[in-house]
């Protein structure tokens, strides 16, 4: 399956990815077989070529693998499911409230806060006795 990829999209050759996933190649050209999400183009001299997109599915193939124990079976479903969610909405923009410099606590304060914290303490003691 061929596909274009953007002029001036970076493409990663197999011995980059490895080195960047701490992977061997083999290991690499095993997982295309298994996740179809990784299908590299092939360059004239039949170089693999990996995307960003597709560095970083190998990245949370690796994950979901040797990090998380799922087998390869779980972790193609576990792919598939994300695939399928609908991508999230972008959190509304925060509005712009000033920003109010807070003052530096003085030595007081923090003695208050002390004795505060002291008398939380010694009542949490007293209920749990």
């Amino acid at each position: 399956m061929a596909r274009a990829a953007a002029k001036d999209e970076k493409l990663y050759k197999i011995g980059e990815v490895c080195k960047l996933a701490d992977l061997q190649p083999y290991v690499l050209r095993y997982w295309e077989t298994e996740f179809p999400q990784l299908s590299p183009e092939k360059s004239g001299g039949g170089q693999r070529l990996y995307t960003k997109r597709e560095l970083d599915i190998i990245l949370r193939i690796k994950e979901l693998l040797y990090r998380d124990g799922f087998t390869i079976a779980g972790a193609k479903k576990q792919l598939e499911i994300v695939a399928a969610e609908p991508a999230p909405a972008p959190p509304p923009a925060p509005a712009a409230e000033p920003v109010v410099p807070q003052p530096a606590m003085s030595v007081s304060s923090s003695k208050v806060l002390q004795n505060v914290q002291k008398e939380l303490r010694a009542i949490l003691a007293m209920l749990e006795e």
